[in-house]
């Protein structure tokens, strides 16, 4: 499909859009009196208040102003406008000025639809760790491989700000040559030491989900193994001075190898608690020194490494019958003295006398056939490469497609045989631009500015990455090679297939995640003196709990409004413990239901909280700006210059509760703007404290906490529930924030003016299947927006790192690849 620019397409397109103005202009022109009453005063061709006169626009020129009236919109539903303080129009005016504003817009985009343009698209580290473990099936760590990725509007897949330098195309070439190393193996490999972090777990007296049963504490590590051989492990910390940790109590620690018990030592009791009295430091040192450099053989590929405790029986020791509080990461009695042995990381270094490669996942991916001959070794590289870069090229391949990848196979197996060669050009596939851009390849005969419907091939590249952040698999290329893919029944079978698998749980830890801005729980350091309670597991159990919670409503297609209402949860018994949830045992997580009616939803849940505070106190205004921009889609305007610090009480001063000093904060007119909107909603969950606990004290004033407040749209609330009934009365909103950002995060680029009728679209159908995600989902995909687009009016210069890497396919080595 594709539309020219023409003269006679133009005057169509006017013709039609005068038609469609026929049909709503006498609709909008009932309600415009609301605007002139309420919005002229400021926004005048005199004052010019924001940039915008509306006493210049007419009804009839909606069209032309459509950015701005889609603006106008956004501030209407989210009663941002007219401002707190000023005369305001009645609920029911504004529903009825903001459903005429859209449907003369919607009336409009529907005569001249735009499906804009994405341009190129570079993998972000996400969607290459997860292409590499889809076509090679290697999981890397590409944190450690590539530079982090900028991040617009939340997320890190907008194709704008996914640019590359000189440097970023060295870091890329360094992976690649890393990835093809780890995927093929190497007899060779030189020992290497990598070093895990414990997390406060490993020291906690619970069954820690993964290893045996019947053991208590530790870390569970999955590592790749370069090569068969023998491996050093090494645990450090076990025991310390200060609280004399570890020696008290005879413990034993076993290591594991995929669950197979490979070494077994006792640590504590009397003999070691003699060692440190009598000669301390040495002690402790001569004890550590027995569980390092522990040394056995593996066999190439990734395993599960173990490291714990045996559990006691109550028989044995006295340790179980206490109960234990977390105090600044330790696991401690309540009753007794002792602490227990804790891990603080682990290295495992090799391989050592390393004997040759097993057949890993990796190889067997990789090797699809075997040369018995040196005759047979080029038809059969042709055979491996080609297959590789059918999945990494994300379409068939070209005999120009495998020139280069078998440039740098000969290159290689005249350095070091079949599998060098076979790793180098691996390496030569995931340098490629062919790889590491996505782009959409205009039909012959499209000029810039024309738009086209996208191939299936890339309608199937563009879907998967959606859905599961990695490339088709091959029923998807299958069906994308035969031209079968654009077929609505079978896209629609295709998506709720890809909506069943494991591998969209990549909605709920990409899109959800980022969407939420739970990264921001990891910036967040509670005051120890103010909260001694809060440990550092209490952040993996955060998000542990939320990605369960989220991926419930997701995999079971419930409704998205769920998401607020949902009157279930998962939690271990660490968490259980910090909500306060009883009859929870073991590291475990579960679901539970939920009693407490507080804690229903997106905003009952730790992450969401503590994410949302200080390290030393609640903020009412960041929560309640995080329910303005990601709950009804109406972010608040950036704070003006200059503006006055939050009041804090002062030390010797009158203690004031939270909502005292933000009345004080604003008094002042400049403030009152914003936080008239603001301040309630975050006032409505001051009930949980600055870690997510629940509270009716506030803790500085001593006085019990008032979430009472007025909504900007008039609505009274009086704590969480009443807010959450609040926000459950707008569910329409509430559904278009959620689209809005899942259409972003599908199409890879900011949403403009032009997508909002689209938005809305899709919104509408699927209310009538309640919101449920594989109907949003489908109205995405089934998209103008999704499956077409537009060729820029100028073709943007190709950047210095494609045409860098264009050289591995041009058979072309840069300087060091093949090192």
């Amino acid at each position: 499909m594709r539309v020219k620019n023409t003269g006679t397409l133009a005057a169509i397109a006017l013709l039609s859009s005068a038609q469609v103005w026929a049909e709503g202009t006498s609709a909008l022109e009932r309600h415009w009196g609301m605007l002139e009453q309420y919005c002229v005063e400021c926004h005048n061709a005199t004052d010019w208040a924001g940039g915008v006169a509306f006493d210049t626009m007419l009804p009839e020129s909606l069209a032309q102003d459509a950015e701005i009236w889609e603006e106008a919109v956004r501030k209407l539903r989210g009663r941002m406008m007219p401002p707190p303080g000023e005369p305001q129009p009645d609920g029911e005016q504004v529903r009825a000025f903001v459903s005429a504003l859209e449907s003369a817009l919607d009336r409009a985009a529907s005569a001249q639809p735009e499906p804009g343009s994405v341009g190129l698209h570079r993998l972000n580290r996400i969607e290459y760790a997860a292409a590499v473990e889809e076509i090679l099936g290697v999981r890397i760590d590409a944190t450690t491989l590539l530079p982090r990725d900028d991040i617009s509007h939340g997320f890190t897949n907008i194709a704008e700000v996914l640019k590359i330098s000189p440097a970023f195309l060295e870091q890329y070439l360094t992976a690649a040559r890393q990835v093809s190393i780890q995927a093929v193996g190497n007899p060779a490999a030189r020992a290497t030491s990598h070093f895990y972090r414990a997390s406060p777990q490993a020291m906690q007296y619970v069954h820690v989900p993964g290893l045996p049963l019947g053991t208590r504490g530790g870390m569970l590590i999955e590592h790749e193994f370069p090569a068969d051989g023998e491996y050093e492990i090494s645990i450090n910390g076990l025991v310390g001075g200060g609280y004399v940790w570890g020696v008290l109590d005879r413990n034993t620690l076993i290591v594991t190898i995929d669950g197979v018990r490979v070494f077994q030592r006792d640590v504590g009791g009397e003999e070691d608690l003699e060692a440190v009295d009598v000669r301390q430091a040495e002690g402790f040192t001569e004890i550590n020194n027995r569980f390092r450099n522990i040394r056995v053989p593996v066999k190439a590929g990734r395993h599960k490494v173990g490291i714990t405790f045996l559990a006691k029986t109550a028989a044995e020791s006295n340790e179980i019958l206490h109960n234990f509080v977390p105090v600044t990461g330790m696991a401690v009695h309540v009753n007794g003295n002792s602490v227990g042995p804790r891990i603080e990381n682990v290295e495992i270094k090799g391989p050592f006398n390393p004997s040759g490669v097993s057949e890993t996942e990796s190889r067997r991916k990789i090797f699809i056939c075997r040369p018995q001959n040196a005759a047979e070794e080029r038809p059969c590289a042709e055979t491996i490469l080609a297959n590789i870069a059918r999945k990494a090229f994300r379409r068939p391949v070209s005999a120009d497609d495998l020139a280069g990848p078998l440039a740098f196979y000969e290159e290689g197996a005249r350095q070091g045989g079949f599998e060098t060669g076979i790793q180098k050009g691996i390496m030569a596939i995931l340098a490629s631009p062919k790889f590491l851009f996505r782009a959409h390849t205009p039909p012959a005969g499209i000029e810039p500015g024309e738009t086209f419907r996208i191939s299936d091939r890339d309608l199937a590249s563009r879907l998967s990455f959606f859905l599961w952040s990695r490339p088709p698999d091959e029923e998807l290329l299958e069906l994308a090679s035969e031209e079968r893919l654009r077929d609505p029944k079978v896209l629609d079978q295709q998506i709720r297939r890809m909506l069943a698998d494991p591998r969209a749980h990549s909605l709920v830890t990409n899109f959800a995640f980022q969407w939420l801005h739970v990264d921001g729980l990891d910036q967040v350091d509670p005051d120890p003196d103010i909260f001694p309670e809060f440990t550092e597991d209490l952040i993996p159990a955060f998000k542990k709990e939320l990605e369960l919670f989220i991926g419930s409503i997701f995999s079971e297609d419930r409704s998205i409004i769920d998401l607020l209402t949902a009157d279930h949860t998962f939690l271990n018994e660490r968490l259980a413990m910090h909500y306060g949830v009883k009859d929870v045992r073991g590291g475990q997580f579960r679901r539970v239901q939920l009693k407490e009616s507080y804690r229903r939803g997106l905003l009952g849940k730790g992450a969401i909280l503590m994410a949302t505070s200080y390290a030393n106190r609640t903020t009412p205004v960041l929560r309640g700006s995080f329910i303005l921009e990601k709950i009804l889609g109406t972010p608040p305007a950036a704070p003006p210059p200059n503006v006055e610090a939050f009041p804090e009480t002062q030390e010797g001063g009158i203690a004031l509760t939270v909502r005292e000093r933000l009345e004080q904060h604003r008094a002042t007119p400049s403030c009152n703007s914003c936080h008239g909107v603001i301040d309630p909603l975050g006032i409505a969950l001051e009930n949980f404290d600055a870690i997510g606990r629940w509270r009716l004290k506030d803790p500085d004033a001593g006085m019990p906490i008032d979430a009472s407040g007025q909504l900007a749209d008039g609505t009274k609330v009086s704590g969480v529930d009443d807010l959450r009934e609040a926000l459950v009365a707008r569910s329409e909103q509430f559904a278009q924030t959620f689209t809005e950002r899942l259409l972003t995060y599908a199409l890879g680029r900011t949403l403009k003016h032009y997508d909002m009728p689209t938005v809305r679209a899709i919104v509408r159908q699927a209310a009538r299947e309640n919101y449920r995600l594989s109907a949003i989902v489908s109205g995405i995909v089934n998209s103008a927006a999704f499956q077409m687009d537009r060729l820029p009016e100028v073709e943007p210069a190709q950047s210095v790192t494609a045409q860098a890497a264009v050289t591995a396919d041009e058979g072309t080595a840069p300087r060091g690849i093949l090192e």
